[in-house]
This record gives C-alpha cells, sequence and structure tokens, in this order.
C-alpha cells in the first residue's frame, strides 16, 4: 500500500504538470514548430546560411523544450499505470518501485521548472564571459586561471561550446584577463548568476612562508546582442587599434597584427579579440562585444534610473563581493546573496554550479515586488 505522503506527492505532481503545460503554452509551441519545419523546406532556405542556423537553432530550443515536457509526461503516466496495477493486482512490492521512479521524476520536474524561469528577454542568448584579477599580482592571476577552468568545466558538463576571445597571460603564472564566448540555449540565463567578485581563501603556492592570502577576481557577464537589437555605434566614434596576438602559448601568436582593439570613446567602453588569424574577423567579434557591453550599459543606466524614482537600496552593491572560495584553513564554497553553500570546494572548482546558479534563479524569481 502507497505511504500517504507518496500519494500526496503523486498528486502534487499532477497539478505541476498541469500548471508546466499552461506556462508552456504548448499548442503555441507546436505550431511553431510546424512554421518552422515549413521554412526549413523551402527551396531557399540554404540560400543565407547564417540565417538557416539561426532559425534552426531556434527550433531546436523550442522542440527542445516540448520534447522534454512530453517525456516527463510520459513517465508520469508510467507511474499512473504502476499505481492501477499495484491496486488490481494488491502487490505491495510494487510501492517502492512507484516512490523511487517518482523521487527521480519529481528531481527531474524541478530541472524542467529552472528552465521554464529563464524567462527574460535575453536570458536564450550566448554569453561574453570576462575575469580581471583584482589586485595581488601573482596570487590573484592564478585565481583567474583557477576560475577560467571552472566556467570551461561547467560549459563542457553542458554541451556548450567555449572560444576564448581575448587573453592576456600573467607574468609568472594565471591570466590578467581573458574573455570567453559560451555558446549554448540559455547561456546567459545561466551564466548572469556569476557576475560580481569572487574571492578566495587559501594558502599560497607563491609565498614561501606558507601564509594565508585572500584574492579577487571579478566575472563579468553579458549576453551576446543579436543583430537585431538596435544599437547605435557611429563610426567616428571608434578608435580602432590592431596588434598581435598574445595566446597562451606560442603556436597560437600571430606573426601578423591580426588582433583587434576598439576603444568606444563617448563610453571609454574598450573590447578586443584576438581568437582569429583574420583581422576582419576578429574586428567582427569585437564589434559583437561592444554592442554587448553597450546595450548592457543602457540596460543598467535605465534600472538604476528606476531604482533611483522607487527609492530602493540594491542589497548587494555594484562589483561587490558575491562568492567565497575558502580552502584553509577550512573547506567551503559559499554564496553571500543566496546563504547557498557547500564544504565539496573540490567538485565546485571541477564546474558544479549548479546549486549556486538555481539559488540565484529561484531567489530571483521569488523576490516580493517594490510598490511603486
Amino acid at each position: 500500500m502507497l505511504e500517504a505522503d507518496v500519494k500526496r506527492d503523486l498528486q502534487e505532481t499532477a497539478k505541476r504538470l498541469a500548471e508546466f503545460r499552461g506556462s508552456l503554452d504548448l499548442d503555441l509551441k507546436l505550431e511553431q514548430i510546424a512554421d518552422f519545419e515549413e521554412k526549413m523546406s523551402a527551396p531557399d532556405f540554404w540560400d543565407d546560411n547564417e540565417k538557416a542556423q539561426k532559425l534552426i537553432a531556434d527550433m531546436n530550443a523550442v522542440k527542445g523544450g516540448v520534447d522534454q515536457f512530453q517525456k516527463l509526461v510520459a513517465e508520469f503516466e508510467d507511474l499512473e499505470v504502476l499505481v492501477e496495477l499495484m491496486a488490481e493486482e494488491q502487490d505491495d512490492g510494487m510501492a517502492a518501485d512507484i516512490e523511487s521512479g517518482l523521487a527521480v521524476l519529481i528531481r527531474k520536474l524541478e530541472a524542467f521548472e529552472l528552465q521554464l524561469l529563464l524567462n527574460q528577454p535575453y536570458d536564450r542568448l550566448d554569453a561574453i564571459l570576462e575575469l580581471h584579477p583584482g589586485a595581488g599580482g601573482t596570487e590573484s592571476q592564478d585565481w583567474a586561471e583557477m576560475l577560467l577552468r571552472m566556467y570551461r568545466r561547467w560549459a563542457e558538463k553542458r554541451d556548450f561550446k567555449v572560444e576564448v576571445l581575448d587573453y592576456l597571460p600573467g607574468d609568472e603564472a594565471g591570466v590578467k584577463s581573458v574573455t570567453l564566448s559560451i555558446k549554448g540555449h540559455n547561456a546567459y540565463g545561466y551564466l548572469k548568476a556569476e557576475k560580481g567578485v569572487h574571492r578566495l581563501v587559501r594558502i599560497s603556492p607563491f609565498d614561501a612562508s606558507g601564509r594565508r592570502h585572500t584574492s579577487f577576481v571579478s566575472c563579468d557577464v553579458m549576453p551576446e546582442i543579436d543583430d537585431d537589437v538596435e544599437i547605435e555605434i557611429r563610426t567616428e566614434d571608434l578608435k580602432i587599434d590592431t596588434y598581435r596576438s598574445s595566446g597562451a602559448g606560442g603556436q597560437h601568436i600571430n606573426t601578423t597584427d591580426s588582433a583587434v582593439r576598439i576603444t568606444h570613446l563617448p563610453s571609454g567602453v574598450v573590447v578586443s579579440c584576438q581568437t582569429q588569424r583574420s583581422q576582419i574577423k576578429n574586428r567582427e567579434q569585437a564589434m559583437k562585444m561592444l554592442r554587448s557591453k553597450l546595450y548592457e550599459r543602457k540596460i543598467e543606466e535605465q534600472q538604476k534610473h528606476l531604482a533611483e524614482i522607487r527609492g530602493e537600496v540594491s542589497d548587494i552593491a555594484w562589483g561587490s563581493q558575491i562568492r567565497s572560495y575558502v580552502f584553509h584553513p577550512y573547506s567551503m564554497v559559499k554564496d553571500h546573496r543566496t546563504l547557498e553553500e557547500t564544504g565539496n570546494v573540490g567538485a565546485v572548482m571541477d564546474g558544479d554550479l549548479d546549486p549556486f546558479i538555481d539559488a540565484y534563479l529561484r531567489q530571483q524569481i521569488n523576490k516580493p515586488s517594490k510598490e511603486e
């Protein structure tokens, strides 16, 4: 016989699936998929390769959500069949299978719910992530390289594509700065949780006296803005410099001035790209980065102005510390915004960031709205 709490969880799961169906607007999604497929079957579909690839990516994003939801529904229906069989055959031995199957389904529902929370205008886009060490020389530059590895491992686990756009190696170890392009559905939606200052406390391997050091690295995350977003950039407002690449390894260093640095004079925003051997390609990518940064600045100014009108006071100031990674005298990673923490520092540094990202996204959704 099923326990009362298992029956309650089954009822709650049925309710959540019904709510998800409404949130997804499943009928509309199916119409969108049919429309995508019709466009893809057109004879001239591949005439514009870039446009075709974007449409395929959009369709896969919609179809992926629908397929995932339908699988969840199928798993729940299988559980319902087991419940009916158990009642008919009066086989209490099936209760354990139902309970374990339900536990797995609930975990999948929670992961699916998180995807539904990524509903802001630019959550679905690719992300541009930058790491900049704070004061501290080699110590903070080494911390930046550790974070670089952490984000790469996180992206790999999600099958996201990572490309180094700009890389400036440290003097002795680590990196002075690095810019990554992380491509995948909802990449920005997830990684926006990482924006801020990351603090490390450890016994420094660069200190012969074995003293404890504290290092800081700022992480900046921007959506890679689509071309259809209008950001006015005048040619006369740009200063464009070219230079030789300085990649991590001699084989990556070009013998021509292919790297590009663009300065937007009115705002002072500077972007660099050296990932391609072609100066033209690097310039195109740098312009994308510039558009993303200018758009992000525009949004931040709007939010700041709105906060001033409402008289809001942010809990966490711009650019302040968001997370601490303590290697000594104890092991702990703690997010200061959500209070999410773990003692498994090794797993976090190996890319296990989802608990922190999940907690942050849920906190943003559950924040009470302020009165006008």
